[in-house]
């Protein structure tokens, strides 16, 4: 179903309702029976508080994470210490730092060392994110994201191969959360994986092979975290959680938890290399984008399910 009753392949918003109460009701109000919430959620979000969505929060389904989640979770200093409260987790060394406290005071106290990674604690992908490789980097860099964030996360930096691990959640094929085949990234800019707008993913990513994945131990460890993580967040759709090493051949730490990670697939003309990481996947195990998005319909939820579902309790 389409906004356009004959969508044309080079007019995005021919295929997309519009992301606001109006838009979902039409969608719902011509006969829609699952929602995919492929655009930011936040806790004001229609679908979760539109008392006009009521009426239909036991017949439609959405395919997505729960908003209000969404949104505590897009705050990373959170995601990192409920990780932290289970103990079982490996991650880089950090600290959250507040403007008030001075970065580079903070950062000597916390025997942290360059170069390191600064970063906002809210924020998706590479944005904002810079490799620091002196006190002076730092200055510079901590001074530009105060000016959006009250607080930034400086993390050390890990200096060898970044992965990216695909998680689905329970569904009626698999009632357990499981792993998509690891996506190894090169060609890092400066460091860091670039934006996938700037450089399609499909130029820098491959899938880490089975031959690979079993003579390297390291891998299943970091497949093993990464599940256990989605199953304690009660992710309820495809969540994309970045990886890599701390040096040539020592194990992963996690890094970064995409709760909508880029979904983008070569479906219609001008997008043929416009698969996503999830979507580079979903091919070395013999499916196609369409195959992918019949697998994460099975995981959709009653819209009831989603506006009620809960935090995590930290240990």
């Amino acid at each position: 179903m389409t906004p356009a009753s004959s969508p044309d392949p080079s007019k995005d918003g021919d295929w997309c309702f519009p992301d606001h109460e109006d838009g979902i009701l039409s969608a719902v109000k011509l006969g829609a029976t699952h929602l995919w919430a492929n655009a930011i959620l936040f806790a004001t979000h229609p679908l979760q508080i539109s008392r006009t969505l009521d009426a239909y929060a036991d017949s439609v389904s959405v395919i997505g994470q729960p908003p209000k989640l969404v949104e505590a979770y897009d705050d990373k200093a959170l995601v990192y210490n409920i990780m932290k409260s289970h103990g079982s987790i490996t991650l880089p060394n950090s600290a959250t730092i507040e403007a008030s406290q001075g970065v580079l005071k903070r950062v000597k106290t916390t025997g942290l060392r360059y170069p390191l990674v600064a970063k906002p604690v809210r924020g998706r992908g590479s944005y904002g994110v810079k490799l620091c490789h002196t006190e002076k980097d730092l200055h510079g860099h901590a001074k530009a994201l105060f000016e959006q964030s009250p607080k930034i996360i400086v993390e050390e930096y890990l200096a060898d191969e970044e992965a990216t691990v695909t998680i689905m959640p329970p569904s009626p094929f698999r009632p357990s959360y499981w792993a998509m085949p690891i996506v190894s990234r090169f060609n890092h800019l400066d460091g860091i994986a670039p934006y996938n707008g700037v450089v399609a993913v499909t130029a820098n990513s491959r899938v880490v092979s089975d031959a690979e994945f079993l003579k390297d131990p390291a891998y299943k460890r970091v497949v093993d975290e990464c599940t256990v993580v989605a199953s304690f967040l009660k992710t309820t759709a495809p969540t994309r959680i970045d990886v890599r090493r701390f040096s040539n051949g020592s194990g992963f730490a996690l890094f970064d938890v995409n709760m909508k990670p880029n979904m983008t697939g070569p479906g219609r003309p001008g997008r043929e290399d416009q698969a996503s990481l999830t979507a580079i996947a979903a091919r070395a195990m013999g499916w196609d984008y369409a195959r992918l998005l019949r697998e994460i319909l099975g995981s959709a939820a009653k819209l009831r399910a989603v506006r009620s579902a809960g935090l995590p309790s930290q240990r």
